[in-house]
């Protein structure tokens, strides 16, 4: 329980938030179950409906769109979306890989900027899953005993 003093020092004071959720949860049976984008959203924003909502028209948008995306201001409009939910969905997009922003100094761009859907995102996946499962199978004792000394570091 926060007691009263730190509760009054605390910006904001006398309001108590509800812990939300803003980390992507990757548990096995939750990520088994997607089925469609609004799964995908839902396990990428979760707690907050709002976000999803953005994502997923972004994510809709960029699928849709046969070039480049200069902006998002006319996702804001035709969806009715705030700038700032729309911002930080965007953002969180962008940090996973989902999306990224190419200059009009890319080599790809021919002259243009903007929005597109990415690959990153796939990449990193395939190479975790390679990792993880390279990992797995090594028997070398050699590797084991590093593997070992590391986590005696982590200590």
């Amino acid at each position: 329980m926060v007691s009263k003093q730190l509760l009054e020092k605390l910006p904001g004071a006398g309001v108590l938030r509800v812990n939300e959720w803003t980390k992507v949860e990757l548990r096995h049976r939750r990520v088994q179950a997607i089925r469609d984008i609004t799964d995908i959203m839902a396990l990428l924003f979760p707690g907050n409906h709002n976000q999803q909502y953005a994502a997923s028209c972004i994510i809709l948008e960029l699928r849709a769109a046969d070039h480049l995306l200069p902006d998002m201001a006319h996702i804001e409009r035709k969806y009715q979306i705030s700038r700032r939910t729309l911002q930080r969905a965007r953002a969180k997009l962008n940090r996973l890989g989902l999306i990224e922003r190419i200059g009009f100094l890319s080599k790809q761009s021919h002259g243009e900027a903007g929005w597109r859907l990415s690959g990153r995102f796939t990449t990193f996946l395939r190479f975790l899953a390679n990792t993880w499962q390279d990992w797995r199978a090594e028997d070398d004792p050699v590797h084991f005993k590093k593997d070992q000394a590391l986590i005696e570091l982590m200590r």
